[in-house]
């Protein structure tokens, strides 16, 4: 199959969403399938096309940016020639531009999926609640179009809005996990880079830094987890500086943070490879994702910390909370409950053992090539359901 996939930010941008897209794409390219990706030029220094591991990349270049969001005259241009060229469209929400390749897709008769990954809620200000507004409406136009659905679990599916009015178009697919084998010498050498062998607990928390990630959380949770274990560390993996949107949080919650690296209790490693997240998963005890809101639909980190023997703690939000409840290695706590929170990293700290499982059922569960070959079957089933035959 021709399969064009459409998302506003692909890599070298890092996200949940992107990382997830990446895996994807590769596993269908690595099944036979001819894959290309329409994205935005988001940063002027990446090429406009360019093939990478066996996926065709084209960048639309950005005009100006609204909030998160970005503006591409040109992208309904490219959009419908590529559309009229591939056999099966997939489509990642949140994206403003969503709705008007669903269109696309619907006209031409292409099998169109929307992989919804998430609710939005921007953060405050006119421009913010503008392009929340705007994308909303797109959303929902490119919901009316589509054939189908994908969602990461019944458990977001039936508690988000956007999902709960199209259930029955919604299949559930595991998103996909990998990560390397890991090398020994490189973990321990991770190890002694930032002094994990003079601290317990160590911490991680591994996602960008954003107001929805429930970083202010973990903060208020340190004093309790510090009066029960004097040496714990905190290991912040990804971009936290100069995140879009997020300049204000991060200078709201950096006096606090200071104090913490001036302790030698918080050190920020910023983006790193698939091999370093390895060595960043088995030097921690405990990873936390203390999110705040919907924005947040499951936390792939969770799964990767798993399959590297690191128990999670999860907040209750819908998505979110099911890998520990459904692998059970780790504990699940209220939304911005920093009080549970702490409880729990004492609790798992006191009883780490007691939550570990083995791995390799976690990571054969959401091995990327048997989701690409769910979403071969969904593209089909909406192939033969709207009579068409390649």
């Amino acid at each position: 199959m021709r399969i064009l996939v459409v998302l506003t930010y692909y890599r070298p941008h890092t996200s949940g969403l992107t990382i997830y897209a990446e895996r994807l794409c590769k596993a269908l390219a690595n099944r036979g399938h001819q894959v290309t990706v329409l994205t935005s030029q988001f940063d002027p220094a990446t090429p406009a096309e360019e093939m990478v591991d066996g996926v065709h990349i084209i960048r639309v270049p950005v005009a100006f940016r609204v909030s998160k969001g970005v503006i591409m005259p040109s992208f309904g241009r490219v959009a419908t020639r590529l559309v009229r060229t591939h056999d099966v469209i997939q489509l990642h929400l949140p994206q403003f531009d969503a709705a008007g390749v669903a269109l696309r897709g619907r006209l031409w008769r292409k099998p169109t999926v929307i992989t919804y990954h998430c609710d939005l809620d921007m953060p405050p200000g006119f421009l913010s609640r503008l392009a929340n507004l705007a994308i909303y409406v797109m959303n929902r136009l490119a919901a009316f179009f589509t054939h189908g659905f994908v969602a990461y679990t019944d458990d977001f599916a039936n508690n988000s809005p956007f999902l709960k009015a199209n259930l029955s178009k919604v299949t559930v697919i595991q998103p996909p996990v990998v990560m390397p084998e890991a090398d020994p010498v490189a973990v321990t050498g991770f190890g002694v880079q930032h002094h994990v062998r003079e601290h317990y607990p160590v911490i991680g928390m591994a996602t960008r830094f954003a107001s929805e990630k429930g970083v202010e959380i973990l903060l208020d949770a340190l004093p309790d987890v510090i009066s029960q274990f004097p040496q714990c560390k905190v290991l912040y993996a990804g971009t936290y500086q100069n995140v879009m949107g997020e300049e204000a949080y991060f200078q709201k919650l950096l006096p606090v943070i200071q104090h913490y690296q001036s302790l030698g209790q918080w050190t920020f490693l910023g983006n790193l490879s698939p091999a370093d997240m390895v060595s960043f998963y088995q030097n921690l005890d405990i990873l936390v994702v203390p999110s705040l809101n919907s924005t947040e639909s499951f936390g792939l980190v969770q799964i990767e910390a798993m399959i590297n023997g690191t128990p999670c703690i999860a907040s209750a939000l819908p998505g979110v909370r099911q890998p520990v409840l459904r692998h059970g290695m780790g504990k699940v706590v209220p939304i911005g409950d920093a009080k549970a929170l702490a409880a729990a990293v004492v609790e798992i700290a006191e009883n780490k053992a007691s939550y570990i499982q083995p791995a390799e059922p976690i990571r054969d569960f959401y091995r990327p090539d048997q989701v690409a070959e769910q979403y071969e079957a969904l593209f089909q089933r909406i192939n033969e359901q709207i009579g068409r035959k390649h």
